[in-house]
């Protein structure tokens, strides 16, 4: 698995690229744009430019893209599902014309308008609106989610649930995030909770055929609590036995993993960095 950090874009999408070179990232994840904003400035072809530039002068080739926090392609009201719908075709858009692999996305909330399975299949049907006539190679990828609130994705069913509703299923991805598994109850504190949770996650989901991110988070609560609060690795509830044995199992050798840990302790990402790159490289 490569390794890196989710890295700032202020002052330039090709910013977060030279800030991932500085702390030793073989792949970053960013956002293309405000994150907490529906309207943005449109990206220019010399943003573009000097984002592949970047890409050459740092060597991180493989990165992925984190849709805005906005979106919600589960939700219960037309208007803002349509809305949605559009702003995360803008994403896939930018995210092709950058070169990401995949852009990452939380799957939807249903505001406690619907069940857990309308909203998968809403989310199902929102991908098969974005998919229809797609020809970019970036994927969207459902990320596994802490299931906080009314957020669904907390379950590996859920995601099995979206993906078999999506009519492309080889335009569909998924990204691990393990805090969030951790809040929503699966463990990876130990080899045999690991193995565990992963050959779950295999049989539900399928590793192979879907699986090409990681968000590599330890958590600040304890196990099942169903709150997304990410620490930095080792001083949470997960432990370093978790991303000892992550960074170095073969199935995830083809993924791209990336932090999202707190960068204003414990020595932030530059620290959890070297952490991992030790593990894996021991």
């Amino acid at each position: 698995m490569l390794l890196g950090a989710h890295t700032s874009i202020s002052g330039g999408l090709y910013k977060a690229l030279e800030r991932g070179e500085e702390i030793g990232c073989e792949t970053v994840q960013i956002f293309s744009k405000n994150q907490q904003q529906w309207k943005t400035k449109p990206l220019k072809d010399s943003d573009v430019d000097d984002f592949k530039a970047a890409i050459s002068r740092t060597g991180i080739a493989r990165f992925f893209i984190h849709d805005s926090y906005l979106i919600n392609l589960g939700s219960p009201d037309d208007a803002k599902w349509l809305r949605s719908i559009d702003a995360f075709v803008d994403e896939l858009d930018r995210a092709n014309r950058l070169g990401a692999e995949v852009l990452v996305f939380h799957p939807g909330a249903h505001l406690k308008q619907m069940t857990d399975d309308e909203c998968c299949d809403r989310v199902a049907d929102a991908l098969n609106e974005i998919l229809d006539g797609y020809k970019g190679k970036c994927l969207p990828a459902i990320e596994n989610t802490a299931g906080q609130g009314s957020n669904i994705g907390w379950r590996f069913e859920h995601i099995a649930r979206i993906i078999d509703g999506v009519e492309r299923k080889l335009k569909i991805a998924t990204c691990f995030d393990t805090c969030h598994a951790f809040a929503a109850g699966y463990d990876e504190r130990t080899e045999k909770a690991y193995e565990k949770t992963f050959d779950e996650y295999d049989k539900v989901v399928g590793i192979k055929k879907y699986l090409r991110a990681f968000h590599i988070n330890d958590s600040k609560v304890e196990l099942a609590r169903r709150v997304d609060r990410h620490e930095n690795l080792g001083h949470g509830h997960i432990g370093l036995k978790c991303f000892q044995m992550l960074v170095n199992d073969k199935r995830f050798d083809h993924c791209i993993g990336a932090l999202e840990t707190p960068m204003e302790t414990h020595g932030g990402h530059a620290a959890d960095l070297t952490k991992l790159l030790k593990f894996r490289d021991a």
